[in-house]
């Protein structure tokens, strides 16, 4: 369970560390609600406001993209796959990839300037990183409550996502490095791309940002096709939608992403130091 690694890393479940747990918590939850507040009080164009740019035809796409991605969830739930191996992980990889090329190549060709848009240009890596570091662990106890909220409802027996049962389950360094480079180099700029920049700014330009970050939340937390992880990534897919919207840079929520699974690549690698 998250919370017990998050014990554990304090040191224990003495007083002390369940103290500072508590205030880690609730520093989190201040931390967020500032971003809530900060960004709430923006007038309109006062930052950067170019998703609101997006238009008809990028509702639509993201309206195609948001029915695969949920035709895709029913097929996994319907019809669960046989177990994960190394050529899915790679089937994957170029297939998330093309859907991001194809999608970055359509607002090429509608005039949009990806790198002005995304707020690439806006923050240097240095600085999105240290953003996305503070961020990330503001996050965590957030995240770890949500889990323990859930194995509270599930059981701690519930079953843990296939990719953490191949990476677990890896004999060779070579697999472990192929899960390590789609899990930190891949996966987290693709989905922040597909799902933060575009759905998200297509939500926000049509539904606002509260029921844009909502249902960009629930999205993201239903495609990974894991009930027991559906809590604790609705509100770790929260705050990466407000890291993003606050800081007007896709870089930061990549970055919170690429450092979260890296964390737990480094948990898993290490069962006998983190609790799984």
């Amino acid at each position: 369970m998250l919370l017990d690694t998050l014990l554990m890393a304090l040191g224990g479940s003495e007083i002390f560390p369940a103290l500072l747990l508590t205030l880690w918590f609730i520093g989190g939850i201040a931390i967020y609600l500032a971003l809530v507040r900060q960004t709430k009080a923006r007038p309109p164009g006062a930052t950067a406001e170019e998703p609101r740019r997006f238009g008809l035809p990028e509702a639509v796409v993201a309206a195609v993209l948001t029915f695969f991605l949920l035709f895709g969830l029913f097929v996994t739930v319907s019809h669960p796959p046989p177990k994960l191996r190394d050529n899915v992980v790679v089937q994957n990889l170029f297939f998330i990839l093309a859907i991001v090329l194809v999608i970055a190549a359509f607002l090429r060709l509608r005039g949009f300037n990806l790198s002005a848009v995304a707020g690439f240009s806006k923050i240097s890596f240095l600085r999105a990183l240290s953003i996305g570091i503070v961020l990330l662990i503001a996050a965590y106890p957030l995240i770890a409550m949500a889990d323990a909220i859930t194995q509270r409802l599930l059981g701690a027996g519930s079953s843990r996502q296939s990719i953490v049962e191949l990476f677990s389950g890896s004999s060779t360094i070579e697999q472990r490095v192929m899960i390590i480079f789609f899990a930190v180099a891949v996966a987290p700029p693709a989905e922040e791309f597909l799902f933060r920049f575009f759905l998200y700014g297509v939500l926000r330009r049509y539904f606002g940002r509260f029921l844009g970050l909502v249902s960009n939340a629930l999205l993201f937390a239903a495609v990974h096709s894991h009930l027991p992880s559906f809590a604790p990534l609705f509100v770790l897919g929260s705050c990466f939608t407000l890291a993003y919207e606050w800081s007007g840079s896709i870089l930061v929520s990549m970055t919170m992403h690429a450092l979260f699974n890296s964390v737990s690549l480094i948990a898993l690698a290490f069962p006998d130091l983190f609790s799984q």
